[in-house]
């Protein structure tokens, strides 16, 4: 028997039987498939979720410091000579401890940086080297003026263009046997002078090579 629907007063025809269920299935089939796609985007959103909670957290670990003492213990070995080891005290660290050709020279150079502030200090020992190495590497700037340091006499330089020098506005420089020490940055003169007093031993032992 025919079903009757109620808004038509009468029995469907075949057809509109055909029809009403082919209606229901598209909208079966198109709720199932957003059901499907809103539990696609809920597991998405939850693998998300757990890939960046477990990402670490926090600040990245801090470049370990050269040895400067080893370092300089095994340079001084192959150069049969005292190697400088400075030190700034507290708060200072040593991001640089190399040998490298600075103005021509090749040199024993350490940058020190200060913690978490702006600033830096490099201490170079150029082997074999004299006051001319020393212009070169503040571009021909010139002493005008000297201070003593712990007994030992140090020039004073003050680039004028600190952008034509790397950012130094102020080295110390001295004479130390067959090499030369030179202090330079753009850290305080107080720095500058800190670090020139941790090498007096050296630069006496220095003086005494023959």
């Amino acid at each position: 028997m025919a079903r009757v629907v109620a808004h038509l007063g009468r029995p469907e025809t075949p057809q509109e039987t055909a029809d009403r269920k082919a209606e229901f299935s598209r909208r079966y089939r198109s709720s199932k498939t957003f059901r499907n796609l809103m539990a696609a985007m809920l597991v998405t959103i939850a693998v998300v979720f757990v890939v960046v909670a477990a990402v670490p957290r926090g600040e990245p670990a801090p470049r370990p410091e050269p040895d400067v003492a080893a370092l300089a213990a095994d340079l001084q070995v192959e150069r049969g000579r005292p190697v400088l080891t400075p030190s700034l005290g507290e708060g200072w660290r040593v991001n640089l401890a190399t040998t490298e050709g600075v103005g021509g020279t090749e040199a024993w150079t350490m940058v020190y940086v200060r913690s978490g502030e702006s600033g830096f200090l490099r201490v170079a020992q150029g082997f074999d080297a004299d006051e001319a190495w020393v212009g070169q590497v503040l571009d021909g700037t010139r002493s005008t003026e000297t201070t003593e340091i712990d007994g030992v006499t140090w020039n004073i330089y003050r680039p004028s263009n600190p952008s034509g020098t790397g950012n130094i506005d102020y080295a110390l420089a001295t004479a130390a046997g067959p090499d030369y020490v030179l202090v330079y940055g753009d850290a305080a003169p107080e720095t500058a002078a800190l670090a020139a007093a941790s090498v007096t031993t050296q630069i006496e032992q220095l003086r005494e090579v023959p």
